[in-house]
């Protein structure tokens, strides 16, 4: 992969840039409205994407489902 170094950065700032965004919707008084939760699963999805693909995350949090 030619950027594999630095998807633990991205995905660090999507999160955080996604939690900002859900943020200032709690402090709008707005809960689980639909942009809130299109950002949770991008976060969730970013996450995901970036467990399947680096053995690295995990050996770190193994998800033992058995």
């Amino acid at each position: 992969m030619l950027f594999q170094k630095t998807a633990f950065l991205g995905a660090i700032l999507v999160t955080g840039f996604l939690g900002g965004a859900i943020c200032t919707h709690f402090r709008l008084g707005e809960f689980f409205t639909p942009p809130q939760i299109v950002s949770l699963l991008l976060g969730v999805a970013a996450w995901g994407g970036l467990y399947l693909r680096d053995p690295r995350l995990r050996q770190l949090i193994p998800l033992n489902m058995v």
